[in-house]
């Protein structure tokens, strides 16, 4: 009876670490499995466009980290998970958003990976809706799969395209300062 009870306490005091983290009303996962490996929550941010929150980002790596520099140019399994939570942003709008954030990303030098980017942009053209998710979620040697709702999109190929896609988030001139330090964990 003793090890009932006592396996009962321990269970409730290990609830609270299991369970989500609750950011602006949405369930956030504290980890995610990529790749064999187990992806930590870094940090989430929520993207604003004229006073309107239309998405909330949470970054997954395999160890915690501030630096977006050094994320964005590392070759490790990582994740960034967009929960959309406008119903005003759509396929078109979602994709100049993203065309614009590679342009920062890059300062302006698409052509290398051009290819790459349209394979992209072509998974958003499909609907974009409220309360979608997309996973953005890269593996060495594989490149980055596009994940709408649990569905396998896209896979693009190329450390320097995932360098370019996290560095529009992550970078020196990125989507939304307060969402890149939401991400690096300074919420």
């Amino acid at each position: 009876m003793l090890r009932t009870v006592m396996s009962f306490v321990i269970f409730l005091a290990l609830v609270p670490f299991a369970q989500a983290k609750t950011v602006e009303g949405i369930d956030v996962a504290d980890a995610l499995q990529v790749a064999d490996q187990t992806l930590v929550l870094n940090g989430t941010g929520v993207r604003s466009k004229f006073f309107i929150d239309v998405y909330l980002g949470a970054l997954y790596l395999t160890e915690a980290s501030e630096d977006g520099k050094s994320i964005v140019k590392a070759d490790k399994p990582m994740t960034i998970r967009l929960f959309i939570t406008s119903s005003l942003i759509d396929g078109d709008k979602m994709s100049e958003a993203t065309l614009e954030g590679f342009e920062n990303s890059t300062d302006g030098n698409l052509k290398p990976i051009q290819s790459e980017i349209d394979s992209l942009i072509s998974a958003f053209r499909d609907a974009v809706e409220e309360n979608d998710i997309f996973d953005l979620q890269y593996v060495p040697g594989q490149g980055v799969s596009v994940i709408r709702n649990g569905e396998v999109k896209t896979i693009v190929p190329g450390l320097a395209f995932k360098q370019a896609l996290f560095g529009i988030w992550l970078g020196d001139d990125p989507a939304q300062d307060s969402l890149k330090d939401g991400m690096l964990g300074d919420d």
